[in-house]
């Protein structure tokens, strides 16, 4: 079984084609979609309940963090016996079509856990913001020197993982907020998973992200404390 992983907060206005897409796939069929409404106040979870008995809808009260929400996705995509398990945006900009690409390494068994990398689409560095491209190439080179991972966009939350992952990662522990990325990247080099990256189209169309200056000591920390254990795993197998 392959289940749909998708966070949402205020996606009333897209969360709808996303699910969509979803659904209509012929290959690979995604036969469970979980949304996690966390804390919309727009109706973000009424518009994916009106799809059908597919789609559940796992409701905060309030805002946890987008880490948390596929959390929380993850562990119901467990009690559901997914195989395969794939996280996409709720605002659209993850393109669906890309979805066999991204689950192609893991029905291959060629790896455990994969991930999107929009820098590797045929122009993809162009569709980006300049300031977020220079943001998506500097978390990446932090992120390679934390956990040793040659990993070219780190940001992309475009991600599947196999069974063999799902029951692996501590969901619990999980970084909450902006940052996941980066602890669930960590956390996989840790357990020795096997990773992949492929290529994904990057979407903007006048989105605004939700990520805020706020939110980048969160992301050093969790980056600087990847590091800090990789340096004290080595220190120990000394």
């Amino acid at each position: 079984m392959i289940v749909a992983v998708i966070p949402a907060l205020d996606e009333a206005e897209r969360i709808g084609s996303v699910v969509s897409a979803l659904l209509q796939r012929v290959e690979p069929v995604i036969e469970r979609v979980v949304v996690v409404d966390d804390g919309s106040t727009d109706g973000t979870g009424g518009v994916a309940r009106a799809f059908g008995p597919r789609v559940e809808v796992i409701r905060n009260e309030r805002p946890r963090g987008v880490g948390a929400a596929i959390a929380a996705g993850m562990r119901r995509s467990i009690e559901l016996g997914a195989s395969i398990s794939a996280v996409l945006a709720g605002d659209a900009q993850m393109d669906p079509a890309d979805l066999p690409a991204i689950v192609a390494p893991l029905l291959r068994g060629d790896a455990d856990f994969v991930k999107g990398n929009r820098l590797a689409w045929p122009d993809g560095a162009l569709a980006f913001p300049l300031a977020r491209l220079i943001g998506v190439i500097t978390l990446a080179a932090a992120t390679r020197a934390a956990t040793g991972l040659s990993i070219q966009d780190a940001q992309c939350g475009y991600v599947a993982l196999s069974r063999r992952a799902l029951l692996a990662i501590p969901w619990d522990e999980l970084w909450p907020s902006f940052g996941y990325p980066n602890d669930l990247l960590a956390r996989a080099a840790e357990l020795g998973l096997r990773i992949a990256e492929v290529p994904v189209r990057p979407i903007y169309a006048g989105e605004q992200s939700k990520l805020r200056t706020r939110h980048l000591p969160g992301v050093a920390y969790v980056v600087g404390r990847a590091l800090a254990r990789r340096v004290t795993a080595r220190a120990r197998a000394k």
